[in-house]
């Protein structure tokens, strides 16, 4: 059975996820918006998607883009966890992952990484 959360306090498990990325990374950040929605339509199993162009593939053409974005799926979320603590975990581990996608990094060496 899935687990059982508020919107209001799923979406404060993203802001905190958030305020962990490093200082450095976080200012790098520009035109990118996160999003919190229930489930993707696509894949409903799906946890988050990136959706934009890395930032590592940007050039003289990205410029006035409409902002990429990150979508962190709660209801997927909620489905895997047992408890509070393992939701915070795992909103952690996917803010992380499409962030470092956002920053140009792949699945392969995401899960190296342990963040796959």
């Amino acid at each position: 059975m899935p687990h059982s959360m508020s919107a209001a306090r799923f979406e404060e498990l993203v802001s905190d996820a958030l305020d962990k990325i490093p200082p450095e990374f976080a200012n790098a950040m520009d035109n990118v918006v996160v999003l919190v929605e229930a489930r993707s339509d696509e894949d409903p199993t799906m946890l988050g998607l990136y959706h934009g162009i890395a930032l590592t593939e940007r050039d003289s053409y990205y410029a006035g883009s409409l902002p990429d974005t990150i979508t962190i799926y709660r209801d997927a979320i909620l489905d895997i966890c047992n408890s509070d603590d393992d939701v915070v975990d795992e909103v952690v581990i996917t803010v992380i992952h499409e962030v470092a996608h956002y920053f140009g990094i792949d699945d392969d060496r995401l899960h190296e990484l342990g963040w796959g």
